[in-house]
């Protein structure tokens, strides 16, 4: 049986990536309403602008730091980092719960984003040195599978922990990264490696000069930068999904009817309050990863991995696009199933595809440009989330301007008069509940169509595929 033929080792590191991916998700998907949410809550109320700053900054430089880190892993031993990675995040989720200034939010959260890409490499690594030609695709596709249901589980947990106390999901994140230090230590074996001899300033330049050797290629220069746009456009499932359903959607008539099927179902997933938090719902998009991965990439086998990630970019987009035509909090399901498949389709065929264009003696180099175009893209998805979606879609911003329009005067958000404050004076001042404000604020400035912005840069991207395969590809029947 294939599965036995695993080494101990490869499942110890799956359980590693598992915890860690937990910790992650547990603590990245309420990230954005930790940073702007109303500080009377705990939260730190940022705007949206600081908020995409923050968050595509850091995770840019995250998923371009395996380049380096990849480096010091050879150099010093896969053991030794990962206690270093263990020991950053850590003490790095720990640590965000204590500070609120904005500058020093930003710096512990790169602490973590340098733990995290410490730990990248050396669990990818691991996984392939423990598989062979017989077992790599298998094990590969057990690790994916590993991966999402890791990004599942966290947001649950914390969903839950921060409706007690933010400073909970910080702790929870630590916690379970101190789970993978007791696995590191006593049940990891670090897989057969020769060392690099050459010092780690040189190795670094060597993988810099590569890079850009392999960047000298016009077709995967010109992919990658494609490639761009759907990282761009799937990063808003972390970036901006959660704080927009936090400020628009009444998530009660969802509590409400789970309730009417199962009391003790709508309790376990659902809030005091009677409504579901919102990383409960962009959780979603992992659990159909986890149930129909394996379903559509069968499905997609026998494609082109240039069609299939054409075809699933453009599901995708459609997808994003349908998430908030309504308010109606039931439709996201389908419009999540409907990106989820886009997802599935077009994430996994972009490695292959690279390792497809690659000149045979060159397949490593160019895999390892894998994540510049998931760097760039976090970057971007965070100036989106932020500049564009505080100007369309925002609440406070909406509401601010709603007032201005009507001559109305209320005091200035601080720290002694918080968001809610605000929305609390505006409905006095206006003599509308809520409920009734988040209304006529929503029919007045139509925040929904942000999401209309992010489906055509997933659209670009699916044009400018084709014809990238239409004028570079097709005389070399690559595709």
């Amino acid at each position: 049986m294939l599965i036995k033929k695993f080494p101990k080792t490869f499942w110890i590191a799956n359980a590693m990536e598992l915890f860690e991916r937990w910790a992650w998700y547990g603590f990245f998907m309420v990230l954005a309403l930790y940073l702007t949410n109303s500080k009377d809550t705990g939260a730190l109320g940022f705007s949206q602008e600081q908020k995409g700053y923050l968050m595509g900054t850091v995770v840019g430089l995250l998923y371009f730091l395996p380049v380096i880190t990849g480096a010091i892993a050879d150099k010093y031993g896969y053991k030794k980092v990962l206690i270093i990675s263990y020991a950053i995040l850590s003490t790095g989720y720990l640590m965000m719960g204590y500070f609120t200034d904005y500058a020093l939010i930003w710096i512990v959260f790169l602490y973590i984003a340098i733990g995290a890409a410490l730990f990248k490499p050396v669990i990818s690594a691991t996984i392939a040195k423990t598989t062979n030609n017989e077992t790599s695709s298998i094990g590969f596709g057990i690790f994916y599978m590993i991966v999402n249901i890791g990004a599942f589980i966290g947001p649950v947990f914390a969903a839950k922990l921060r409706v007690i106390s933010w400073d909970y999901v910080f702790i929870m994140a630590a916690l379970i990264i101190g789970i993978n230090f007791i696995l590191l230590l006593f049940f990891y074996k670090e897989p057969q490696t020769e060392k690099k001899k050459e010092p780690l300033g040189k190795s670094v330049i060597i993988i810099f000069k590569n890079i850009w050797s392999a960047l000298k290629d016009i077709k995967l220069l010109i992919f990658l930068i494609i490639i761009i746009g759907f990282w761009t456009m799937y990063n808003q499932l972390f970036y901006t999904l959660p704080v927009f359903i936090d400020q628009w959607v009444d998530t009660s008539v969802i509590y409400n009817a789970l309730a009417n099927i199962s009391p003790k179902l709508a309790a376990a997933i659902g809030t005091e309050q009677g409504t579901i938090a919102p990383e409960m719902l962009t959780n979603i998009d992992a659990l159909y990863i986890v149930i129909f991965q394996v379903l559509i990439s069968t499905m997609i086998m026998k494609f082109k991995p240039l069609n299939a990630m054409m075809s699933g970019i453009l599901i995708s987009s459609i997808g994003i696009g349908l998430w908030f035509i309504t308010q109606n909090g039931f439709y996201l399901f389908l419009s999540l199933l409907v990106f989820a498949i886009g997802e599935m389709a077009s994430s996994p065929k972009i490695l292959e595809y690279i390792g497809k264009i690659a000149p045979k003696d060159k397949v490593a180099l160019y895999m390892g440009c894998y994540f510049l175009p998931m760097s760039a893209g976090n970057f971007f998805a965070g100036i989106l989330s932020g500049n564009v979606y505080g100007a369309l879609s925002d609440k406070i911003t909406l509401l601010k301007t709603e007032i201005a329009k009507r001559g109305l005067s209320i005091p200035e958000i601080s720290d002694n008069f918080t968001q809610n404050d605000y929305i609390d004076r505006a409905c006095l001042l206006i003599g509308i509940d809520k409920n009734q404000l988040t209304q006529m604020l929503w029919d007045t400035y139509n925040p929904s169509k942000i999401w209309i912005v992010f489906s055509c840069i997933g659209l670009i991207s699916v044009i400018a595929l084709y014809f990238y395969n239409r004028f570079l590809l097709e005389k070399n029947n690559i595709s």
